[in-house]
């Protein structure tokens, strides 16, 4: 993913999506995946794309950004392959997924398609080998012993892009690194030749006035930014209910589950694994 380093989050230049905000897919009257599948979900995620990618454009042009500056994560958490596969229609590249265990059939299964694979939830020091090997970007590392792991068992010649996640409501139920330690971690990550550290990403308390966290997020990016030793360019944060406060603020990432897929079916107990992150 070619990106422009900025001093600024909210002039922060990352690969374009690639999609003109004002066109709408048109969705034939026979769908062959809906008779495939059984459902027409599929044709509510491609029109559901159309609408979160309008109101991007629509945020970011309110900021006085470029729309392709900001870069959309579909949270296909909880959500089948061929799900991820109409999104991918629909023009979408990027997919965030939390739990390992669940993620690693579906990247399996769609290896075939140009797809960029973000781990977005808490990770554990015995997930780090396979999410090094199979994700493209982590954007949960709040502590150095996950960030050595990650760097040592990423495989040759790659190069993981990660985000440190910042606790920055100082919610007790979340993961993150302290706002106030996070100038100490980032020089400590400095000399990790496989990992690059692009940025900050948080989430908030869902309590929290929100404009203010993305706000103070937006500083602390600003503050770290000469002490970071490579490309700095990624601030991800807003989810679905606050993407749009967000990229206000200066977001470059934002992670969308509910407002492309729907809402999320419930699992018994046992079967989803407990994580300090919430549903985006």
């Amino acid at each position: 993913m070619a990106t422009k380093a900025a001093a600024n989050p909210g002039g922060i230049v990352l690969s374009a999506l690639g999609f003109n905000h004002e066109s709408r897919l048109a969705l034939p009257e026979t769908c062959e995946i809906c008779d495939a599948v059984g459902t027409t979900k599929l044709h509510s995620i491609s029109h559901n794309v159309a609408d979160v990618r309008s109101s991007v454009a629509s945020a970011a042009r309110a900021a006085n950004r470029d729309p392709g500056d900001v870069c959309l994560i579909a949270v296909s958490k909880r959500q089948p392959a061929h799900a991820i596969e109409e999104a991918h229609r629909a023009g979408l590249s990027d997919f965030g997924e939390n739990y390992l265990q669940e993620a690693l059939p579906k990247i399996t299964e769609l290896a075939q398609l140009p797809l960029t694979w973000h781990f977005i939830g808490a990770l554990q020091s015995n997930k780090t080998r396979q999410v090094a090997q199979h994700f493209d970007w982590v954007h949960t590392v709040d502590r150095f012993k996950i960030a050595r792991r990650l760097n040592e068992q990423c495989p040759d010649g790659k190069t993981l892009q990660v985000c440190l996640q910042v606790n920055i409501d100082a919610d007790t139920g979340k993961s993150g690194v302290d706002p106030a330690a996070a100038a100490a971690l980032l020089k400590e990550l400095d000399g990790l030749e496989r990992i690059c550290v692009r940025g900050l990403m948080t989430i908030l308390d869902p309590n929290a006035d929100s404009r203010k966290s993305f706000a103070r997020m937006a500083e602390l990016f600003a503050a770290l930014t000469p002490l970071a030793a490579g490309r700095w360019d990624t601030l991800s944060m807003g989810m679905s209910n606050d993407y749009e406060q967000a990229i206000m603020a200066g977001a470059t990432h934002v992670r969308i589950g509910t407002a492309i897929f729907g809402a999320r079916e419930r699992r018994g107990r046992g079967q989803t694994p407990k994580s300090h992150n919430p549903e985006f």
